[in-house]
């Protein structure tokens, strides 16, 4: 698979910071403008949220978010045109994570063929079904070179675990609670046990926390366990009455690398 994301994890191990940001938002066109400041700020690899009225697995700040992109006039057809030249500006790697309405209503074989295009290297769409996936669309994202990125939980079985890992590429999305993203109550110590149980499964693919990772000490906790994390909320937060999107994402990456 020839995939930025694989790539990435072939040359480094740890530490990997994932910055997800809905795209058309703060303002619809701000999109290309922090993509090229994340990498440049030091990221390594971008997570850029689909807007969709109905984002179950999302907390109230992330929503939000959403709601102001799709009122900015955000969509999936926007948001390929937006990207239809990234791959002359930037190399990294690029994930889209949405719902899987919105993409079986594009048209599954269509919507792969047009990330891979635009120089996608991956898709998060939590609500996708792993058998589903396996018995219906794996070809079209394999055709794609695209990275199928699947989530597992606290509750997810060691059987589910194994065989979630035989059907990712690119990494395992490990949701550190049972809660919606940007859960100020949760802290990452209570869930040691189960992130434990994940260094020691002896998975074949790299793995990044996400969910309520929010700063420099959550990041480096983490990591401790798996090859980085993923932060979105904080983020978000960061950016949103922004003035100098390039100062305040510099900031913002410094802060969190520590």
């Amino acid at each position: 698979m020839n995939n930025r994301l694989i790539d990435l994890f072939k040359v480094k191990k740890e530490k990997v910071l994932n910055i997800y940001v809905t795209a058309g938002f703060p303002k619809l066109n701000d999109t290309v403008t922090i993509i090229k400041e994340l990498e440049a700020a030091g990221a390594d690899i971008i997570e850029l949220g689909m807007p969709y009225s109905d984002p179950l697995a999302d907390g109230p700040t992330i929503q939000a978010s959403g709601e102001k992109a799709l009122a900015n006039g955000m969509s999936i057809n926007t948001l390929f045109e937006q990207l239809k030249d990234i791959r002359k500006e930037v190399s990294i790697p690029i994930i889209l994570m949405g719902y899987f309405n919105p993409v079986m209503q594009y048209g599954i074989e269509a919507f792969c063929k047009k990330a891979a295009e635009v120089g996608i290297d991956g898709l998060i769409l939590p609500d996708l079904p792993f058998m589903e996936y396996e018995t219906m669309y794996k070809k079209s994202f394999e055709e794609n070179d695209l990275s199928n990125i699947f989530l597992v939980t606290p509750q997810t079985s060691g059987e589910r675990l194994k065989k979630i890992d035989t059907l990712s590429s690119g990494f395992i999305y490990i949701v550190s609670s049972n809660s919606t993203t940007g859960n100020e109550t949760k802290e990452l110590d209570d869930t040691t046990t189960y992130f434990e149980k994940i260094k020691n499964a002896g998975l074949k693919n790299p793995t990044l926390i996400g969910f309520n990772i929010k700063d420099n000490t959550s990041f480096e906790n983490a990591s401790k366990y798996t090859n980085g994390a993923i932060i979105g909320s904080a983020f978000i937060k960061k950016i949103e009455n922004s003035t100098n999107l390039k100062s305040d994402i510099g900031e913002f990456v410094k802060g969190i690398r520590g």
